[in-house]
């Protein structure tokens, strides 16, 4: 069997954790930051999680993680 390819894009926008989940960077902190509140950019800032479905999804585009 030949080795399975990383998806290069996902592997730039997920990594894992050292239980195994996967984290990802929250979006909509690029631009017009100004009518966000300070709350509302704080809370971005930090990471996600996926779960359940996407996960798995996402768990056979990254085979290495």
């Amino acid at each position: 069997m030949p080795k399975m390819k990383t998806h290069r894009g996902a592997a730039k926008r997920f990594r894992a954790t050292a239980s195994g989940r996967l984290k990802r960077k929250n979006p909509n902190q690029r631009h017009i930051l100004t009518s966000k509140s300070r709350k509302r950019k704080r809370h971005l800032r930090l990471p996600d999680y996926l779960t359940g479905t996407d996960e798995k999804n996402l768990k056979r585009l990254l085979p290495y993680v």
